[in-house]
């Protein structure tokens, strides 16, 4: 099972992660505002002790790196911030978000946290879109109604074309398992898709390689 070792250090509270970046004028990530932030990748933070993010998934086949700068915590207003990437690599024809596919990654956030997600569309082809949609099977073939209010980006079908961006915000206020989808017809169900859970235990996000699979 393959690992990665990412060092974390604390100052005054505030755990940092160096910031990650991605060509591409106004799609290039945004510096993150300073907040009382504890990032998470995958175990609890709050220390300055390293943090790793382990694959979950086929041994026999490397998973896909997973950025820590994807994600950012603050604690005192009990807001999630994701980086939402469709396309990012050319994996499944560039069918992906942040380079996974078929629920590879799982984002888990707290029942009742506030949660931001940057969507950007990095795929120079073909146009896409993101929801929270119930964790359901089989697929739907194109956009259905959200999970939550507020929780899908612009123009659901035709999609924003490349580098075009947008925003979700929404309170995760229903536990259970949920999926971030393309909503453009056809791109959800060949696979684009990862996963949300939301939790009723968890007190600080994570963000994990999980195996790949249907919902």
């Amino acid at each position: 099972m393959p690992s990665l070792s990412l060092a974390c250090h604390s100052a005054g509270g505030v755990v940092a992660f160096a910031p990650f970046r991605l060509a591409g004028g106004r799609g290039s990530f945004a510096t993150v505002k300073s907040l009382s932030v504890a990032c998470m990748v995958s175990v609890a933070v709050g220390a300055a002790s390293p943090v790793v993010v382990r694959a979950q998934g086929d041994a026999a086949a490397p998973a896909p790196a997973v950025d820590p700068s994807w994600l950012q915590v603050d604690t005192v207003t009990k807001t999630v911030t994701f980086q939402l990437v469709a396309g990012l690599t050319g994996l499944n024809g560039a069918l992906n978000f942040n380079g996974f596919r078929d629920g590879g990654l799982t984002l888990t956030v707290p029942l009742g946290w506030t949660v931001v997600m940057h969507f950007r569309n990095h795929d120079g082809m073909l146009p896409h879109s993101a929801e929270i949609i119930a964790d359901t099977h089989p697929l739907p073939t194109g956009p259905v109604a959200p999970a939550f209010p507020r929780a899908f980006t612009l123009r659901l079908d035709q999609g924003l074309i490349s580098e075009q961006t947008d925003d979700m915000r929404f309170i995760a206020d229903r536990g259970g398992s949920y999926l971030i989808f393309c909503g453009v017809p056809g791109h959800g169900a060949a696979g684009m898709w990862i996963r949300l859970d939301v939790s009723g235990s968890l007190r600080t996000p994570s963000l994990v390689v999980t195996p790949a699979g249907k919902p």
